[in-house]
C-alpha cells in the first residue's frame, strides 16, 4: 500500500532566520486532497559530553517558547552546509568550553515529525579538556556536571523533560551499560 502524499502546490507563510513555515496542498493516497502546514528547520546536534570522572556536562537554560528553564544536553543548530561533526564540536566548545579527543555519532532522531522536518544528530564526546566557553551573543546558560544515574532519575522525576536530552540519555545508558554497542 502506497501511503505517499504528493504535493499539488504550496506557499511559504513565513521565512525566518532559521525556520520557514510552509502550507502545501497535497493529494492523499485515496485521491482526495488536504492541506499540510509544517516547519522546515536546518537540523541540530546534541552532545553527550562524558568527563573522565564519569559525569556528563549538562546545561540549564531558559527557553522562551515555554517561558521556563530546562536541563539539557549541549546542543545547537546546524549551519547551512555545515558538517554535523564540526557542528557538534563547535557547539560543545561555544556552550561549555570543552573540546573532546574522541567523537562517536550515535544516532539521528526526528523529534517533531507531525509538523517539522527537523532532525537531531547525537554524538558521544570523550576525552574532554576545558578551554573556556565562547557563548553566542544573547546566549545565557549554566554549565554543570551530572552523573548518568542522577540524570536518569531526573528524567523519571520530571526534572529533565526535554525530549532531545531524554533520547540522548537513554542512548548513552544503553551504550555504557552494554545493551547496545556504539556505532562504528
Amino acid at each position: 500500500m502506497d501511503l505517499t502524499e504528493k504535493k499539488i502546490d504550496g506557499k511559504v507563510m513565513y521565512d525566518g532566520s532559521f525556520i520557514t513555515v510552509c502550507k502545501d496542498n497535497v493529494r492523499l493516497p485515496d485521491g482526495s486532497t488536504s492541506t499540510r502546514e509544517y516547519i522546515t528547520h536546518p537540523g541540530a546536534v546534541a552532545v553527550l559530553a562524558l568527563l573522565d570522572n564519569g559525569k556528563l556536562v549538562m546545561e540549564r537554560q531558559f527557553r522562551y517558547p515555554l517561558h521556563r528553564e530546562f536541563i539539557e544536553l549541549p546542543a545547537g543548530k546546524i549551519d547551512e552546509n555545515e558538517d554535523i561533526l564540526l557542528c557538534a564540536q563547535r557547539e560543545l566548545l561555544e556552550e561549555t568550553g570543552y573540546v573532546a579527543r574522541e567523537w562517536v555519532h550515535l544516532t539521528t532522531s526526528w523529534p517533531c515529525i507531525g509538523y517539522a522536518d527537523e532532525r537531531m544528530e547525537y554524538f558521544l564526546a570523550r576525552g574532554l579538556t576545558h578551554q573556556g566557553s565562547q557563548l553566542d551573543e544573547g546566549e545565557f546558560l549554566e554549565v554543570f556536571e551530572l552523573s548518568l544515574v542522577e540524570a536518569l532519575e531526573w528524567v523519571r522525576a520530571g526534572k529533565i523533560d526535554d525530549s532531545k536530552t531524554i533520547i540522548g540519555l537513554f542512548w548513552l545508558d544503553k551504550v555504557l551499560n552494554g545493551g547496545w554497542s556504539a556505532p562504528e
